[in-house]
C-alpha cells in the first residue's frame, strides 16, 4: 500500500500577508464541498473553489479545523500530540447512529419480541467473530465456522481455534461491559482473543518485547512497513492512559461521544501495536466493548468485522492518513462511523428480510394443526428447513443457536417430529433430525 502524500506545510504563507488573509477569512469549513472529511491524499486531485489554488484549499481546511481541534491524553510515537475534532457532517452520522443503534429494534412485531432478539444476538455473535478472525487471516468458511460454535466440538486447526476464541472474547465483553476497563482486563481479552493461536514462545495476555521488533506492513508486501509502532519499553504508560481515558467521566464542556471514544480507543490499540499478535482483534473488541459501556446495545447485534473485511485497503488507509495527517484521529473516526452506519443498515436489512422470511413460513405453518405450539425458535428452524432441504438439525446444535435448556431444545425438536416436518433417527446414541425434500408441500398440504 501506498503511504498517503504528507499535507503541504505552511511555510511562506505567513509571509504572504494577502494569502494569509485570504485565508483567514476564506468560508471555507473543515469538510470539501461535499461534507467529505478528506485527506490531502485525496482533496489535491480535486477541483478547488474558484479563485483558490488546491494547496490554498487545504489551507483554509486546516485552518477550519484548528479552530475546531481537541487535543487528546495521548502522543504519537516522537512525543507529538494526537488531536482530532467532530464538524457538523460528523456529528449528523452520529446522531443518526444513536437514534438507530439505542432505540427499539424496527420490523416486524414478531422480530421485536425479546426471545427472538436472543436468537440475533446469537447468530451476531457468531458472525463477527468468524469476520474478525477472517479480517486476521483466517480461512475456514462461514458454514463450518458456525457449526462450530453451535455444536460446541474443538476446532481442528488455527484458523478454526481464532473464531472460537473471537466468539468467547465477545460473551466476556457482555459478561463485563458494567465494569471499569483495566490494563489487567484488556490484557485478559487479549488472552482470551489469541489463546492457542500464537507462535511458540509468544505469551497471551502480555506485551510484546523489544526484540519482537514489531512492524506493521503492507498486507500485498511484506517487506514494505507501513507503520512502525512506539518502543515496547512505553506500552505500560499508554495501555494504563488509554483505560483512564476509556473510563474518564466527561466535565463541563469537554463532551465526548461514546462512539468518537470507542474509534479513539480502537485506534490506540492499532497505534501501539502492544502485543506480538492479535491488535486488530484486540482493537474491535475494545471497540464494541467501549460501545456497550455506554448503553450502545444495539452494537451487540451488528458486525462491524464483516463491513472491514470488504474494504481492508481503506481500513489501513484511515489509520495512515491520521498517522500522516497531523496526528489528526478525525480521519479513523469518520471511518468508523461510515462502518457503523453500514453495519446497522446491514442489520436492518437482515430484519426486513427475517420479518418477511418469518411472514412466508406462517402463511404456512399457520394452516397446521399444530400452529398453536410453534415457537419462535421452531418457526427459525422451519425457514432454514424449508431452505435446506436435507439439512440435519442436533438437540446440541439446536440449544446452542437459541441459548435454551437441553431439554427445550429437545422438546422442539420432538414436537416438529412428532407432527411429520421433521424425520427423526438414531446415529449411535444422538438423534437425528433432518429437513424432508417435500417440507413445503406437507405444510401446504395439511
Amino acid at each position: 500500500m501506498k503511504i498517503p502524500l504528507a499535507p503541504p506545510t505552511f511555510a511562506g504563507v505567513a509571509s504572504d500577508s494577502d494569502l494569509l488573509m485570504k485565508i483567514v477569512t476564506s468560508q471555507i469549513g473543515a469538510c470539501d464541498g461535499k461534507g467529505r472529511y478528506l485527506h490531502w491524499d485525496k482533496l489535491r486531485h480535486l477541483t478547488p473553489p474558484e479563485g483558490f489554488t488546491v494547496e490554498e484549499y487545504w489551507y483554509c481546511i486546516y485552518i477550519a479545523r484548528h479552530k475546531i481541534f481537541k487535543k487528546l491524553p495521548f502522543v504519537d510515537k516522537d512525543g507529538r500530540p494526537m488531536q482530532y475534532c467532530v464538524p457538523e457532517p460528523l456529528w449528523q452520522k452520529i446522531v443518526w447512529i444513536s437514534e438507530n443503534a439505542t432505540g427499539a429494534i424496527e420490523g416486524d412485531k414478531t422480530v421485536k419480541d425479546e426471545k427472538t432478539q436472543k436468537t440475533y444476538l446469537i447468530r451476531s455473535l457468531i458472525e463477527e467473530a468468524i469476520n474478525s478472525s477472517q479480517l486476521e487471516g483466517a480461512s475456514t468458511t462461514r458454514r463450518v465456522a458456525k457449526e462450530m460454535i453451535r455444536s460446541g466440538r474443538e476446532p481442528k486447526d488455527i484458523s478454526e481455534r481464532m473464531i472460537l476464541n473471537n466468539h468467547m472474547a465477545l460473551k466476556f465483553i457482555s459478561e463485563m461491559k458494567n465494569e471499569e476497563i483495566t490494563p489487567s482486563m484488556v490484557f485478559e481479552l487479549h488472552s482470551i482473543l489469541t489463546r492457542g493461536t500464537l507462535d511458540e514462545g509468544d505469551s497471551p495476555g502480555a506485551f510484546r518485547k523489544v526484540e519482537d521488533d514489531i512492524c506493521v506492513f503492507d498486507r500485498n508486501d511484506d517487506t514494505k512497513p507501513v507503520h512502525i509502532p512506539p518502543k515496547a519499553s512505553e506500552l505500560p504508560d499508554r495501555l494504563s492512559r488509554l483505560c483512564s481515558f476509556i473510563n474518564s467521566v466527561d466535565k463541563d464542556g469537554e463532551y465526548m461521544h461514546p462512539i468518537v471514544k470507542a474509534a479513539i480507543a480502537h485506534f490506540m490499540i492499532g497505534y501501539d501495536h502492544p502485543f506480538v499478535d492479535g491488535n486488530g482483534r484486540t482493537a474491535r473488541a475494545l471497540f464494541y466493548w467501549v460501545m456497550a459501556k455506554n448503553d450502545y446495545w444495539m452494537m451487540e447485534y451488528i458486525s462491524i468485522s464483516k463491513i472491514l473485511k470488504e474494504s481492508p485497503g481503506a481500513y489501513m488507509k484511515a489509520y495512515l492518513y491520521s498517522e500522516v495527517g497531523d496526528n489528526d484521529l478525525t480521519y479513523f473516526i469518520d471511518f468508523q462511523l461510515d462502518v457503523v452506519v453500514k453495519a446497522i443498515q446491514s442489520l436492518h436489512s437482515y430484519l426486513a428480510d427475517k420479518s418477511r422470511q418469518i411472514k412466508e413460513t406462517l402463511l404456512l405453518l399457520d394452516r397446521h394443526e399444530f400452529k398453536a405450539k410453534f415457537n419462535h425458535r421452531q418457526i427459525f428452524l422451519m425457514r432454514n428447513a424449508l431452505e435446506n432441504p436435507g439439512q440435519e438439525y442436533f438437540i446440541a446444535t439446536h440449544k446452542s443457536s437459541h441459548g435454551v435448556a437441553y431439554e427445550t431444545a429437545r422438546k422442539d425438536l420432538l414436537a416438529l417430529s412428532g407432527s411429520g416436518l421433521l424425520k427423526r433417527y438414531k446415529s449411535g446414541n444422538q438423534d437425528v433430525f433432518v429437513a424432508p425434500p417435500n417440507l413445503k408441500e406437507l405444510l401446504s398440504d395439511v
